[in-house]
């Protein structure tokens, strides 16, 4: 990891995540929008994938459980930014997880308890028609059984009994710079990370009850 710039793994996740804060810093919500970046969320230490990582979240959705905090939803970025009409697409091992096999969509992951924000985000593209495929990745529990869909924060929120989703590419099931010195910004598709950022924002504004008509803010996208 050390030598990889980063640029889709996680480059584009924080991309997105400052420019949400940008776009949507003049609506007026009902419920707190807050935008986090957490850290050491691939340090590995010894153990099963369950306790390895994801340290910066799990500290983060701890803290916000014993405070009893109520928390609408979480939407996690991580590698976003990796997607084409010519690319290849593998699919885990678990047959449960059937991707199509070309690499052109954003995955969502969420387990039944944050279907609702599945729905939102299927909404928003939809009633937006925005050019963004997607596909949803709907595990049960907390995706104990299915490893890979325990791979970024929000499991942390997951474990904590809050809804959460994670958006991907896929990583290294679709991007071969995975963790490489060539996941450079020459490799990230930017119309397909800009639709993703849509999707999110109105995802947003509809989860977090904006008081007006936003879409003179959004065309700034």
């Amino acid at each position: 990891m050390e030598a990889s710039p980063g640029a889709d793994d996680n480059t584009s996740g924080t991309a997105v995540l400052l420019e949400l804060a940008r776009i949507l810093e003049p609506i007026k919500f009902n419920r707190t929008v807050q935008f986090v970046a957490v850290k050491l969320e691939e340090r590995q230490r010894d153990g099963p994938l369950e306790i390895a990582g994801l340290f910066g979240s799990r500290v983060f959705a701890t803290k916000a459980k014993q405070q009893g905090w109520k928390i609408k939803g979480v939407i996690v970025f991580d590698a976003i930014a990796y997607a084409g009409e010519q690319l290849l697409q593998e699919k885990p091992q678990e047959r449960t997880m059937n991707y199509p096999g070309k690499g052109n969509f954003i995955a969502i992951v969420a387990n039944a308890a944050s279907s609702e924000l599945v729905k939102l985000f299927t909404q928003a593209i939809q009633e937006h028609q925005l050019p963004l495929p997607m596909v949803p990745v709907v595990v049960s529990g907390n995706g104990e059984i299915l490893p890979d869909t325990r791979r970024s924060d929000h499991s942390s929120f997951w474990d904590k009994g809050y809804s959460a989703v994670w958006l991907t590419d896929t990583a290294n099931f679709r991007n071969p710079h995975y963790h490489q010195a060539s996941d450079t910004i020459d490799t990230i598709n930017p119309l397909f990370v800009t639709q993703v950022c849509r999707a999110v924002a109105w995802t947003t504004i509809e989860a977090a009850n904006s008081r007006y008509s936003p879409t003179l803010v959004l065309e700034k996208i």
